[in-house]
């Protein structure tokens, strides 16, 4: 059921029909989440939603504007209007919105003063890794929690930048993310992609806190490669997979190859809803950059879609932070230091009911 908006000492209002816990959605509005491909902007109003929140996304010259998806006039969203060199245009009454989301014409009345409750609600833009992040409550006085992840090589010449189309699971980003951080299911999901369902074991490992999250660097023989590729097997070889977690849904994946070879993935599971998350993955390597990116696309969209599976299965629905609600392995150290993180975010059930 639809909920009223809520404002309480000045914090932004829930979205109607949130799915979110409330005190949950106020720690989540505090991160900074991609929401788009930097590529899809500009040739016509995008609308998408973080935390429920529906946005939409338009560009004026070199300026990204983000702005709430719903004209302040009748309530039409503006992503189905359209867009032009001063701004985007509602399809109701074609009210005209431009910079920093002000209503800049209304065609009902073009010489009257333009009231403040015409001009959008609008939220921070930057561009990083090929996508387009933002935060719902950039007006936090918790400035760590501020932070947009940091992603190894990526501003190095010689690596090559690769941004995967996203990808939509119907689950939770929490779920989602401890996915990515998991070790110990590779033989299982990943064995048509790249790992051994005859290397399944998993040697110790630790983890360390970070000012945003954790870290984790593990060794093991599962090699990277796609199966059925000739330099797959590499006798005597120890790959290191260094997690670098940025709390609360954001982590990136080092992987060191044989020789110099390094690749690094970001999984930011941006969550639209409590359970909707649009994965996005940007890419840098600085080997076989010569390749067709669209090969690095198609592998990958068959490892997501892998993982995507079972997420999308996982029971409960929510990740649940009370430790003795589910059983546990030593393999899990970094779940389990993951989960710890967000309990002490202040992060509590996630799902409103």
């Amino acid at each position: 059921m639809a909920t009223s908006a809520v404002i309480d000492a000045g914090r932004p209002a829930l979205p109607l029909g949130c799915t979110f816990a409330p005190e949950d959605w106020y720690v989540l509005a505090r991160q900074w989440y991609p929401i788009a491909l930097a590529h899809e902007v500009g040739k016509k109003p995008i609308g998408t939603r973080l935390l429920d929140q529906p946005l939409v996304i338009y560009q004026l010259g070199d300026e990204v504007v983000i702005a709430t998806d719903v004209c302040p006039h009748r309530g039409v969203p503006l992503s189905l209007g359209t867009q032009h060199d001063d701004g985007i245009v509602c399809p109701y009454h074609g009210l005209r919105f431009g910079s920093s989301g002000r209503c800049i014409h209304v065609p009902a009345h073009p010489v009257r003063d333009i009231p403040a409750r015409l001009h959008l609600r609008t939220y921070p833009s930057i561009e990083r890794y090929g996508l387009i992040w933002t935060c719902l409550d950039p007006e936090s006085d918790v400035p760590h929690q501020r932070a947009i992840p940091d992603m190894p090589h990526w501003d190095e010449a010689e690596f090559q930048q690769i941004v995967c189309p996203w990808i939509d699971i119907q689950g939770f980003a929490g779920r989602q993310l401890e996915g990515f951080l998991d070790v110990a299911h590779f033989a299982f999901v990943h064995h048509e992609t790249f790992a051994d369902p005859g290397n399944a074991e998993v040697p110790s490992y630790t983890t360390k806190r970070t000012q945003y999250g954790f870290e984790a660097e593990y060794w093991s023989t599962v090699s990277n490669y796609p199966i059925a590729t000739p330099q797959r097997d590499v006798p005597g070889f120890n790959w290191l997979r260094h997690f670098r977690c940025h709390l609360p849904f954001t982590a990136t994946l080092e992987i060191h190859f044989p020789g110099k070879d390094r690749l690094v993935i970001m999984n930011a599971a941006s969550p639209v809803s409590a359970r909707l998350t649009r994965l996005f993955a940007p890419i840098a390597r600085n080997f076989d950059t010569d390749l067709p990116v669209q090969d690095v696309y198609d592998f990958n969209r068959r490892v997501f879609e892998e993982d995507k599976a079972i997420v999308e299965a996982q029971m409960p629905e929510w990740l649940p932070l009370d430790p003795t609600d589910e059983a546990h392995i030593p393999a899990d150290m970094s779940s389990m230091t993951y989960r710890r993180g967000l309990k002490a975010l202040g992060l509590k059930q996630f799902f409103r009911y």
